[in-house]
């Protein structure tokens, strides 16, 4: 929400090949992923990619394999959530039940006076709305477990209750400023409006749709380990201290997701080739440019992803990050190619992990 090393001893041992295996040549996407992994200095990591429906996966890490194999565990992947939650809200629009302009503080109290110029659902999604990206009054709420538990401090109502209370200083759809605070605003917006829980929204229009049965909002509660813990555990910078499981709080349609290697491939290969999909008209809005910005309006955005250019065309992507564990999400479609990254190690300087990710999805 959030330098170069060798693999552990025995790597080779830690990969799973799974439908057609990797695609020939002198270069192979094999070899490109187990490169990707050693250059990754965490305790657990995985590099799955999916080229035109064939894929190829590699685990690896400076720790030795957990009970459950890598590439079966669920990763927080921080706030490349807020793809999932880009994806619902086309899905409500395409299916007619909002348009995206609907006030967002209407939509939390029916009963409030509309703004002359409201926050809608769509400014949210888009980083528009006019709102830091915490509300002032989350710093000194999660200082006291600023390094364990900081969101988990601050719950649903309290997000709600300081948007409501929050006046922007500019007018919103005007300037843009990245918001974990907007992206959940717009989740506990869209629970109210339905009449609908988030977790179930979301189960309903995006993850059951898409077959995502490894996809999950909250990490499993220790009663309900029966066998090995299927939750991949998080470590501090220091890629030996674990951390605990990410309790996003209020926070969820920001950053509250965790899936599998192999779901959050589902997930993009939907974006990839959308027809037959049940949520084919939103997973085709999703890749249209929604928000230009920047010098030249060089920096492009949809309703779910950063877009930016390469010699063959758009690639879409969203990173993410927790106090343990960082993850990449992103997809080409001019080489049919989806990429998905993950690592049990929480960001710091100089940290290759994104990097690494994105220059394995622009290469030709």
């Amino acid at each position: 929400m959030t330098g170069p090393s060798t693999p552990w001893p025995g790597a080779e041992n830690d990969t799973d090949h799974f439908r057609t295996g990797a695609l020939p040549g002198p270069d192979t996407w094999r070899e490109r992923l187990e490169r990707a992994v050693g250059a990754i200095d965490a305790p657990d990591a995985v590099l799955a990619v999916s080229r035109s429906g064939r894929r190829t996966l590699h685990c690896g890490g400076t720790a030795p394999p957990p009970p459950v194999p890598r590439q079966d565990l669920r990763y927080e992947i921080g706030s490349a959530s807020k793809a999932f939650t880009g994806l619902l809200l086309a899905r409500l629009i395409q299916r007619g039940l909002l348009t995206g302009g609907e006030s967002a503080a209407a939509c939390l109290d029916p009963g409030r006076r509309t703004d002359a110029d409201p926050v809608t659902l769509a400014h949210l999604i888009t980083h528009t709305a006019a709102l830091p990206a915490l509300p002032a009054d989350f710093y000194p709420r999660a200082l006291p477990a600023w390094r364990t538990n900081p969101y988990g401090r601050y719950p649903s109502e309290r997000v709600t209750e300081a948007f409501l209370r929050h006046r922007p200083r500019h007018r919103p759809g005007t300037r843009w400023h990245y918001s974990n605070f907007g992206v959940a605003v717009l989740g506990h917006a869209l629970a109210a409006v339905t009449g609908t829980a988030w977790e179930e929204l979301l189960g309903a229009q995006v993850l059951r749709p898409l077959g995502l049965s490894g996809t999950v909002l909250r990490a499993e509660e220790a009663e309900q380990v029966q066998d090995a813990k299927t939750d991949a555990v998080g470590h501090g910078k220091d890629g030996r201290t674990p951390t605990l499981a990410f309790d996003a709080g209020g926070f969820q349609a920001a950053g509250a997701v965790r899936a599998t290697s192999h779901d959050l491939l589902t997930f993009l290969e939907a974006h990839l080739d959308p027809a037959g999909s049940p949520v084919a008209d939103a997973l085709r809005a999703v890749r249209t440019p929604v928000l230009r910005r920047g010098p030249g309006l060089r920096h492009v955005h949809t309703m779910a992803w950063f877009r930016h250019p390469t010699n063959g065309g758009p690639m879409y992507f969203h990173s993410g990050a927790t106090l343990g564990q960082q993850a990449f999400l992103g997809f080409r479609p001019d080489t049919g190619t989806a990429l998905v990254a993950l690592c049990t190690r929480r960001f710091r300087a100089r940290d290759s992990f994104i990097a690494t990710a994105y220059a394995l999805l622009a290469e030709e």
